[in-house]
């Protein structure tokens, strides 16, 4: 058995608390209906996929949903879009450091560049820095990288690019769909579950 050197890490609801929920109720409050068919946890349309790939800018984001819905304004959407955003747990981004000691550490996030700006601004607000970056060997967004989970395209990107391999590499994530993807693909997989935390697992038992 493989002996785990390295560990990937997902960062919405592992170190940033989110609530999609909270998001799907703003957005049909503006009048936008089954908004949770368009994007939520396990799905997201063409338009989610190009604003989590990077492959259209923030304003033909808020443009396309304003073709859908004229009634509602740029700074509306924002809003809604944002609203998903909770808090940093700060617990588990302190403990990064004491696991970078054991581990080679990196990030893999499907994002986007307007909730990457406001976890960052949470972040400078909340700990007094601009990013979680240097806690690990690498992070890789969504929207910077052009891929995106559960996609097979993005772990294999990551692990050639990062020069690791699969069974040495333990991916905590809290959507099912992207730890089947990563269990395909040959990693160790822990699918992180709503009452647990990344500083209370035993990483030695993978």
């Amino acid at each position: 058995m493989a002996v785990i050197k390295n560990i990937l890490f997902d960062l919405g609801n592992v170190l940033f608390s989110i609530d999609y929920k909270k998001t799907t109720q703003a957005f049909e409050q503006l009048g936008f209906t089954q908004f949770d068919g368009m994007y939520s946890q396990y799905t997201a349309n063409a338009l989610f996929e190009a604003i989590e790939t990077g492959n259209i800018t923030n304003d033909d984001f808020y443009q396309q949903l304003q073709n859908v819905n004229s009634h509602v304004s740029k700074s509306e959407i924002k809003e809604a879009w944002n609203s998903m955003l909770l808090h940093w747990r700060v617990n588990s981004v302190l403990h990064l450091a004491a696991l970078g000691k054991k581990y080679n550490l990196y990030l893999l996030s499907n994002t986007n560049d307007i909730h990457l700006t406001a976890v960052n601004e949470l972040l400078q607000s909340t700990m007094q820095m601009d990013n979680i970056d240097g806690y690990f060997m690498k992070a890789y967004y969504s929207h910077k990288i052009h891929l995106r989970k559960p996609h097979a395209a993005v772990f294999e990107f990551v692990l050639n690019d990062a020069k690791i391999l699969a069974n040495e590499t333990l991916f905590v994530d809290d959507s099912i769909n992207n730890i089947e993807t990563a269990q395909q693909l040959g990693f160790k997989t822990h699918l992180l579950l709503e009452e647990e935390l990344i500083e209370n697992l035993v990483y030695e038992a993978y």
